[in-house]
């Protein structure tokens, strides 16, 4: 995480106004029906020398962005100026450019010409550092607002003070056709009052799964697909969606000196219950291909893959819809890694519901192992998957026993190093971290038996010896273990 002295002041969009400029009284408006914000501000996606704003007006009417270096706005910079339209639930994305790297500017937004009376502060937001730079990204998956409308969790990210947050998908469950019914979910988890501040200061990314895609376990041949990118399109601030001949949610995020690559495991998905064999897809030819184009291409020291499933064997069950029952199209990606000697390659992933941080021994075929840290869920019940679930290593123990926060640290100086770690809802670390370095990453090299707990290597071997993972019997429900034998 970058060390500037940001870190130690205080969020705006707390409780304290100490210190803080009231706006000049004459834009106060008069009279109730004002045009306002109804959701949001919300930060986007970050860049060098830009900012992103998103919001949801509260009618047709324009919307600017003002922003500037001082939150006194001694000096009013004016932004874009963007129509909300009732076909997009009034919900706008603008974008100050031509910015400072690295800095910090304050921002407001007028509706129809005056500001908000009900936000009568600006807020600030960071620009992203121009090039490698420590940084902290916080992220999870499985938000359910229906399930717990206060959401602790968010006073942890909050004092975690990452620098994104990531959205792994389940950001709401709609589980509906319904356009309507997804609009009015997405805008309800927008007014959770621990979730605002983090919101209006911090870039938030996302990816959806099912639940936020469409129905439980929905993939490509969904009907609603595209009423629902669309919807997700008016909520979300990314960089893009998918290519112009290829729609998705998928893109590429740099920042400090590290790629992203957020990844669709819907839009194109073949059905889970297919035979897992060479031609199953969880992101369709073109996706994969731009994938691996841009893991060519990429020149990052680290190279994060998120993905709203996990891509261990963990989920390898009936039921399951994970990367564990797309192993062949998984295979070939990191196949492909190794064959194309990509280094600096780790996972993050959601939706099981409990902790994880496992491993996919690589080193075995000659590459490197590669790791996956799962957050979920953030705001639904943890589940106990684990007692019948395998992946190929775990790494740390699961965690079933709250909500939880993924936290990556990436410290880009002369010894790059990424540190992942898991916090529950008290924000206490519920493991040891697990550091990675460029050398980790690389073909030939061996780690996941240096990394493991001990108590995991122990658990794994009573299981290659045919006892249960957790227990000397097996339950019943356990998958075959061929990757075992």
């Amino acid at each position: 995480m970058r060390l500037h002295g940001s870190r130690r002041q205080f969020l705006v969009g707390t409780t304290s106004l100490a210190g803080m400029s009231l706006w000049p009284v004459a834009v106060s408006a008069a009279a109730l029906g004002y045009p306002r914000a109804l959701q949001g501000p919300m930060v986007g996606a970050p860049g060098p020398s830009h900012f992103t704003v998103w919001v949801r007006a509260s009618g047709a009417f324009d919307v600017t962005l003002e922003y500037a270096t001082d939150r006194d706005f001694t000096k009013v910079l004016t932004g874009p100026t963007v129509k909300a339209r009732s076909e997009d639930n009034c919900c706008v994305t603008l974008r100050a450019e031509g910015l400072r790297p690295d800095t910090i500017y304050w921002y407001r937004l007028k509706f129809d010409g005056v500001y908000d009376r009900e936000q009568p502060f600006p807020y600030r937001t960071r620009t992203a550092p121009a090039g490698k730079a420590d940084f902290r990204v916080a992220f999870g998956s499985c938000c359910r607002i229906q399930f717990d409308p206060e959401q602790p969790i968010w006073s942890v990210v909050q004092a975690l003070e990452p620098d994104l947050f990531f959205w792994l998908g389940d950001n709401i469950y709609g589980d509906s056709d319904e356009p309507a019914a997804l609009a009015e979910l997405y805008g309800r988890g927008r007014l959770v009052r621990r979730l605002e501040p983090l919101l209006r200061s911090k870039p938030q990314l996302a990816i959806w799964d099912d639940h936020d895609f469409g129905y439980n376990g929905s993939d490509g041949t969904s009907p609603y697909k595209d009423a629902s990118l669309k919807l997700f399109r008016n909520f979300w601030a990314n960089p893009s969606y998918g290519a112009a001949d290829n729609p998705g949610v998928y893109f590429k995020q740099s920042y400090g000196g590290v790629d992203f690559f957020f990844l669709d495991g819907r839009y194109h998905r073949d059905p889970t219950e297919n035979p897992d064999q060479p031609g199953k897809t969880m992101l369709g030819a073109a996706q994969k291909a731009w994938l691996k184009g841009a893991l060519v291409e990429s020149k990052a020291i680290f190279k994060i893959l998120v993905s709203g499933t996990g891509w261990s064997t963990a989920e390898n069950e009936r039921g399951g819809d994970s990367w564990g029952v797309y192993l062949s199209e998984r295979n070939e990606i990191f196949d492909f890694i190794r064959d194309r000697n990509i280094t600096g390659v780790a996972c993050i992933s959601g939706d099981s519901h409990m902790g994880e941080l496992n491993c996919v021994p690589q080193s075995a075929q000659g590459g490197y192992d590669i790791y996956d840290l799962c957050s979920s869920p953030l705001a639904q019940m943890p589940a106990t998957k684990n007692l019948r679930q395998m992946p190929e290593v775990r790494i740390r123990d699961t965690w079933t026993r709250s909500v939880n926060v993924g936290v990556l640290d990436f410290h880009m100086g002369d010894q790059p190093r990424l540190t992942m770690t898991l916090h529950d809802v008290s924000g206490t670390r519920v493991w040891e971290p697990l550091i990675l370095t460029p050398a980790d990453l690389t073909n030939g090299r061996r780690t996941w038996d240096v990394k493991a707990d001990p108590g995991e290597l122990k658990r794994l071997e009573r299981f290659k010896k045919g006892g249960g993972y957790y227990g000397t019997d097996v339950p019943e429900g356990w998958p075959d273990r061929p990757y075992y034998q």
